[in-house]
């Protein structure tokens, strides 16, 4: 299916929330420009849509007042000494009902209603007659440049003499290159061209136009003095104003010059999945990972020694501080409240990684991108590094760590009490047949130290009590050394993904939001301007 072209409402709408999504990235003189299009087109479109209005621009000693006079059909230029000053502009009116807001809104007081039609259907028409662009009077350059920026028509008149003036194209012609569609070029005073120069003074003139930005653009030869080319212009001008179209033909031409500079040619590319993944390889390196994941293993093997190993022994682990409390670190991440680490601040050399890390990932967001909306993306930058150090802390704080033994390793604690316990009671027994034997006597008779395969009961007790206290306690720390290895992978894993969920939450988002704004921006230009 084809997509519909946008309403002109629709493009306004557009470009509304264009400015919105702008604020704050561009200055107030900036978006100055897209507010009086805004402005204009509101206060144009509330007023007549009947009437066409074609403004006649041009400089000193073009012509442009006879070649007006001409068009309209009688002298009313004559009538010029008579004007409240000779920076009026003069406007030619047909069918003038519904004209007199317009032409209030125009700011044009000297007003001359034309009887029947301007041509055939032509319609609601007004021709206005404005001071020279190019006048040493600033208010009579005020008063065009005004107009230029509220007719729906421009008609630019220039002569042999001054079509090359660098006065008009630069100031006048180019500014409104987005104006092509509601623009008439008219080389006047041919007459005083020979016929063979008339044509490529034409052609040098719609050159220079093609090199002002206007489109499609033909020039009209014209010469109020003979009248050659005077119904040309007539024709001209009513097939515009028959078409009814001008009015939005040229507020589409103001929102087009309006959003062109800010548009930008370069599409974004689609953000590699890379980038992500670059971001948090250099954070999680930066937040110690590495030294995180070796304190938990270390831990792991500490509390699992504590637990299953020689019970004479183990409790000299427990004189050791433990690695995780050491560095602030738990491992039930669930508590409530906002958790810190006993970490050393962030040296400078992990500070680097961790700001180029987030500087690489902006600079891959950042590709494309116009300056302002760049410069946007570096200032929430240089405010994600600022806070980068606290951020990192709290994701290593709430990275829940698997240090805690397996509760299945209690059978082997239970296994070295009951060894203890037999080691004891052999060693009991001794002291009973030394120094109370006659306590034993009801219990075991004259025999009070039984043997098995010659080896006495209280020696195999206290020997095995021992041996296998020893040997389960060097086997379960074989098998932790192992296990540990595993915990230590899987701390870096956990704390990798806290690390992740952190920049997505305070780095990547922000940062998307900026890029996300942008491409926003740039979609409603495009709807603003029709594409």
């Amino acid at each position: 299916m084809f997509k519909s072209k946008p309403t002109l409402t629709q493009r306004l709408e557009a470009l509304e929330r264009a400015t919105e999504l702008a604020e704050g990235i561009y200055t107030p003189e900036e978006l100055e420009r897209l507010d009086k299009v805004i402005a204009s087109a509101a206060e144009r479109r509330a007023l007549s849509a009947e009437h066409t209005v074609v403004g006649f621009f041009g400089a000193t000693g073009s012509g442009k007042t006879s070649l007006f006079n001409a068009v309209v059909g009688e002298d009313l230029g004559k009538t010029a000494a008579r004007r409240p000053t000779t920076s009026s502009p003069l406007a030619a009116v047909w069918h003038p009902e519904g004209s007199e807001e317009l032409l209030d809104w125009l700011e044009v007081e000297d007003r001359r209603n034309r009887p029947g039609d301007f041509a055939k259907n032509a319609g609601p028409l007004i021709l206005l007659d404005l001071p020279d662009f190019d006048s040493v009077e600033p208010i009579h350059r005020e008063i065009a440049t005004r107009l230029a920026g509220q007719v729906d028509v421009l008609v630019w008149v220039t002569d042999p003499e001054k079509y090359a003036d660098t006065i008009i194209h630069d100031h006048f012609i180019r500014p409104h290159a987005e104006h092509s569609a509601v623009t008439l070029a008219v080389l006047n005073k041919s007459d005083k061209l020979r016929p063979e120069d008339l044509g490529p003074v034409k052609n040098s003139l719609e050159q220079l136009l093609v090199e002002d930005g206007l489109k499609k653009i033909k020039v009209i030869a014209t010469s109020a003095k003979t009248g050659a080319g005077v119904d040309d212009i007539r024709a001209a001008i009513a097939k515009v104003a028959s078409d009814h179209k001008a009015q939005s033909a040229r507020l589409e031409a103001d929102i087009a010059a309006a959003t062109g500079p800010l548009l930008g040619s370069e599409k974004l590319s689609k953000v590699p999945d890379s980038a992500k993944k670059n971001l948090d390889n250099a954070l999680a390196e930066a937040a110690g990972a590495d030294h995180i994941s070796r304190a938990t293993a270390a831990a792991y093997r500490k509390r699992l020694g504590q637990a299953t190993g020689w019970l004479l022994t183990s409790w000299m682990l427990r004189l050791r501080p433990d690695p995780l409390r050491r560095l602030g670190l738990r491992e039930d991440a669930d508590e409530v409240g906002v958790h810190r680490t006993s970490m050393p601040a962030l040296d400078a050399s992990r500070r680097a990684v961790a700001n180029r890390g987030v500087r690489d990932y902006a600079a891959v967001l950042e590709a494309g991108l116009p300056a302002r909306w760049a410069d946007a993306l570096h200032d929430e930058t240089e405010a994600v590094v600022e806070k980068l150090p606290e951020q990192l802390d709290r994701a290593a704080a709430g990275t829940r760590l698997p240090a805690q033994p397996s509760k299945a390793w209690g059978l082997f604690t239970f296994i070295q009490w009951l060894a203890l316990l037999a080691a004891l009671v052999g060693v009991i027994w001794y002291l009973l047949v030394a120094f109370l034997p006659g306590a034993l006597v009801p219990l075991l008779g004259e025999d009070l130290t039984p043997d098995v395969e010659g080896w006495p009961i209280p020696t195999l007790l206290i020997l095995g009590g021992v041996l296998l206290g020893i040997l389960l306690g060097l086997l379960t720390a074989v098998f932790g050394g192992f296990i540990s290895s595993g915990v230590r992978s899987r701390t870096r894993r956990a704390l990798r993904r806290e690390v992740a969920e952190m920049s997505q939450a305070e780095i990547t988002a922000p940062l998307l939001d900026v890029r996300g704004r942008y491409l926003e921006f740039r979609e409603q230009l495009q709807s603003a301007t029709g594409r």
